[in-house]
Order: structure tokens, then sequence, then C-alpha cells
């Protein structure tokens, strides 16, 4: 059976980027554009990060990507298509998106959590297989949350619920993943682990994945591209060595004084209490 994006892809030419921003503009009802004119390209299997300060508008693009917002200017395209054209069963199938915040109110347990990221494979007014099932299971093994699949979410710790949430989208078998700060309530194992997971998805199903993170030590050379935004706007983009220097990250997030040094393949930020003029990165 073909996948969704070879759905999609039938009748366009093999170099369309998988995502391409074009333009793109978004405004609140404040009238401040929070997104500014950005444009980005991403061929299919791309692992990519996307840095930036606080308020910089990265989760706003992240929603405009996904399709959650619609633009106040430009357009996003999925492998040539603009969004809004693709329907929404086929763009669900193709698209995940994990969200910073993740309320889970309802007492459901994990399981039945990861098996809702099934829906958009289940046909209408039926309910899920056994492939279904067992395609949640594997998810929740994936993220090393086997253990947590009976227990309700509802009495979950915020990092337990993240992996739950970040298997729900496994589950859901996209070909195009976009996550908004996955890590932030994970611990240090949870956090590597995470990136490793991304890596073999990449590599096993040809994924495409967008990282929102401010945890610059996960970018390791494991990713294609780092995009620094600030003000809305992508100020700049390219290797993780290009992109995590003291230069680019104390101008994305505007302190001077932030020091960023190279061990092993990882960097490491700080910000120190002063200056030294005589400071080099290795």
């Amino acid at each position: 059976m073909a996948s969704s994006t070879e759905q999609l892809a039938k009748t366009i030419p093999a170099d369309t980027p998988m995502l391409e921003a074009r333009n793109l503009s978004f405004a609140y009802s404040s009238g401040r554009f929070v997104v500014n004119g950005v444009s980005l390209k991403l061929q299919r299997g791309t692992m990519a990060a996307l840095l930036g300060a606080n308020g910089s508008g990265k989760s706003t693009l992240i929603r405009l990507l996904s399709g959650i917002l619609l633009p106040s200017a430009g357009e996003v395209l999925l492998l040539g298509k603009p969004i809004p054209r693709i329907p929404k069963t086929l763009l669900a199938r193709t698209l995940a998106y994990v969200p910073q915040l993740n309320p889970l109110s309802f007492p459901f347990t994990a399981l039945e959590v990861v098996l809702a990221g099934r829906s958009p494979h289940v046909p209408r007014f039926q309910f899920e297989n056994r492939l279904d099932f067992e395609k949640a299971w594997t998810a929740l093994e994936t993220v090393g949350a086997s253990h947590l699949a009976q227990r309700p979410v509802t009495e979950l710790s915020g990092g337990e619920r993240q992996l739950v949430v970040f298997a729900r989208a496994i589950a859901q078998a996209p070909e195009w993943l976009l996550l908004d700060e996955p890590s932030a309530s994970l611990d240090l194992k949870h956090r590597a682990e995470l990136i490793r997971n991304l890596v073999r998805l990449r590599d096993r199903m040809n994924l495409t994945v967008l990282l929102v993170t401010h945890d610059v030590p996960l970018l390791d050379e494991s990713f294609d591209v780092v995009f620094a935004m600030r003000a809305g706007a992508i100020l700049t983009a390219g290797k993780p060595s290009e992109i995590l220097t003291n230069e680019v990250l104390s101008s994305v997030y505007e302190d001077p004084y932030l020091q960023s040094r190279n061990v092993e393949g990882r960097t490491f930020v700080w910000s120190a209490t002063h200056r030294d003029p005589g400071d080099h990165q290795e």
C-alpha cells in the first residue's frame, strides 16, 4: 500500500521539498507580527532543530507549519501542495504534532492515549483492530514507557506524560513530525533517549523531523540543519557546528555574555559574569 506522502507525490517532481514555508507571517489580535516573512525548506528525511529565545515566535511558527494556525500572509506547502487543500484525514496520516503543553485531564490509561494516535488510520464507524493495539504498544516500548501502559495519565508526572504524548505521535506513523520543546519535562536519561529515538525513526522510516528546543547539548551532528530564530524571523541556518557559536547564540538570545564550548561533539552553553576579550571557541 502506498504511504500517505506517496499518494500526495504521484504528480510532483522528485526534488520537491517535504515541507516549504514561503514568506510566512502571522499576527494575533494585537496586530503585532510574531512570525514575519519566514521562508524555509526541508527535504524528506531531514532532521532539523529550531532555536530561539522565549517570545521569538518558535511555537507560533510550529503551529503554522502544522496547519493548526492559518498564516496572515504567505503559505505552507506539504510536498508542493498548500496545507489547507490537503484532505484532513490524509494530513493526519502524514503529519504529527507534539505540543509544548499537554493537559490530558481525563483519566485514560497511557495505552488508550497512545491508541488515539491510530485514529487517522481507523475506517469510519469502526474500532481499532489488533494491528492498531500492536502499534500503540510498540510506540510505548520505543520511548521506554511500556511500564506506564495501564496507568491513568492523570497520575503520571509531567515527564511521563510527555513520553506518552511522544508515543502517541509515533503510533500515528507520520512521515513528518513537529515537536515543540518535547524534552522540557524530561530527565537527563530520557532527553538523550528522545534524540536517539528520533534518529532511529529518521533512519528507518525516512521521517522528517523539526524539533523546537533550548537543549543545545542535544544538538549533535545527527541534525542536518539548525534554524536560529529571533524576533519572528529566521536569523540564520546551518549545520550545528555553524550555528552553536558564541556569536550566533549571543545574537539569538540577545546576551553578550553567552559562552559555548564543543566537547566531543556536544556543545555546552553558559552565561558568564563577564566577557573575556581573549576567549576563543575551540
